[in-house]
């Protein structure tokens, strides 16, 4: 043991595995053509999170703003691009910047206000704080606009006819999707709330187990869990609200109507 952590020895990792052979006989038996798909996330997971170990060990060992900062930047390009890649419809370019701008602006502005005012540890850019809280702002935040976006453009798409009738009728495009824009917002911020209600009465969230598993008080890991789980529900919030009451313009030709 060390600072209260067991050290996993390599053969009980490896026995980890065990769980991914009982997955793929599962698939196998019913039929269900995963096999491929599973081995594949197994082992990018896997290289992914060693990679990631190294680098954060040297970032620990060396802070330095701008590598915070290069961590930070890293983090919202691939959750950008992720997001791109997860919604099922096609997007304009326009779309894809308020994405983008969405992202950055809603992230970051949760992040900044959290380290500085709730957390406050110094300097800013402590990589031992900074980098883990950025990823599950930044993670969560992803989900969400996800989430969003599929919703209204999935929402849009089957009730064309509605909206353009309201559009004919006279009503705004803003007036014509309130309620597809209020139910992707809605389907965004689900996922949070259901963790918030289940928290500590169905399940421990991970940040907080792996803090009690290194030794820390339980009423502290909770305290830095109520903090940071409020932030992701702030940070999902922003970054959806942005993007739902900015994008869905682009939705709408100069003349009020529907994209094709």
């Amino acid at each position: 043991m060390e600072k209260g952590i067991i050290n996993i020895e390599l053969w009980r990792f490896i026995a980890a595995y065990a769980f991914i052979i009982i997955l793929l006989f599962i698939v196998r038996v019913r039929g269900i053509s995963r096999e491929k798909q599973i081995i594949i996330a197994s082992l990018r997971m896997t290289i992914q999170l060693i990679i990631a170990g190294y680098i954060l060990t040297f970032i620990f060992e060396n802070p330095s703003p701008w590598l915070t900062l290069l961590i930070i930047l890293i983090m919202e390009l691939f959750a950008i691009l992720n997001v791109f890649k997860q919604v099922k419809h096609e997007l304009s370019k326009q779309l894809k910047g308020t994405v983008a701008f969405s992202m950055v602006i809603g992230t970051l502005g949760c992040l900044f206000y959290f380290n500085i005012v709730v957390i406050h540890f110094t300097p800013w850019y402590e990589p031992r704080y900074f980098i883990p809280i950025a990823g599950m702002i930044v993670g969560n935040s992803m989900t969400g606009i996800t989430l969003g976006l599929n919703t209204l453009l999935g929402s849009l798409k089957d009730q064309r006819d509605v909206v353009e009738g309201a559009l004919m009728l006279g009503a705004t495009p803003k007036a014509a999707t309130k309620k597809y824009v209020d139910d992707a917002f809605d389907s965004a911020i689900l996922p949070t709330l259901n963790n918030m209600i289940g928290m500590g009465i169905i399940f421990l969230p991970g940040m907080m187990t792996g803090q009690i598993l290194s030794g820390v008080s339980p009423l502290v890991a909770i305290e830095y869990q109520i903090a940071i789980l409020l932030g992701i529900v702030g940070s999902v919030a922003l970054t959806v609200i942005l993007f739902i009451y900015i994008g869905y313009k682009y939705l709408f030709t100069k003349h009020a109507q529907l994209n094709s």
